[in-house]
């Protein structure tokens, strides 16, 4: 019952859900039939994601101030260190949405709704899945501004989730782009 919590908190089984989902978007259309269309569709489970996410950062942060803070992170270096990794964190989820729009970042493609060509300027140049980077990157500094080891092992969670659902994206969605190329060629 904890391991379920924590995993649902941290992203673990939502990140992995929605991908799911998505996965079932992609070969059925099913959600495109329900809501009338990919847009909408797409929109809706945007929705839903980003209300996970609300929930899993209130979480976390509510077993943060659950727990005693560590007297050895409680120090000036590591919560400077806690607010660059925000910084940054924030940095490269905020250009990462904006190069990719709002379908780019929510699962647009296994709805129909390609970009045109993959992504290479600014984060993308410097880090692949920089969305996901950067948010483990505000997990972890909040953590360490707010001298948690609940928070660190938390986002910790976050990142091995990510790096999981990484594991799948990254794969699934390079198919469907050579699909599509596949297809122009044949034209």
């Amino acid at each position: 019952m904890f391991t379920k919590s924590v995993l649902d908190c941290c992203g673990g089984y939502s990140n992995l859900d929605y991908s799911k989902v998505a996965r079932w978007e992609h070969r059925t259309r099913g959600l495109t039939r329900l809501f009338g269309g990919p847009y909408v569709a797409c929109y809706s489970l945007a929705i839903l994601i980003l209300l996970l996410n609300v929930y899993r950062s209130h979480s976390i942060t509510v077993a943060m101030k659950g727990q005693p803070k560590w007297a050895l992170m409680d120090r000036p270096e590591v919560f400077y260190t806690g607010v660059a990794l925000i910084g940054g964190g924030i940095l490269f989820v905020v250009s990462s949405f904006l190069a990719l729009g709002f379908t780019g970042t929510f699962l647009g493609d296994y709805f129909g709704i390609l970009m045109e060509k993959k992504v290479t300027g600014f984060p993308f140049n410097m880090i692949e899945n920089p969305m996901y980077w950067g948010s483990t990157a505000n997990y972890l500094g909040l953590a360490l501004m707010k001298a948690s080891p609940v928070g660190v092992v938390l986002a910790g969670v976050v990142a091995i989730s990510y790096r999981v659902a990484i594991t799948y994206e990254g794969p699934f969605t390079n198919e469907i782009y050579r699909q599509r190329a596949q297809r122009c060629k044949h034209k």
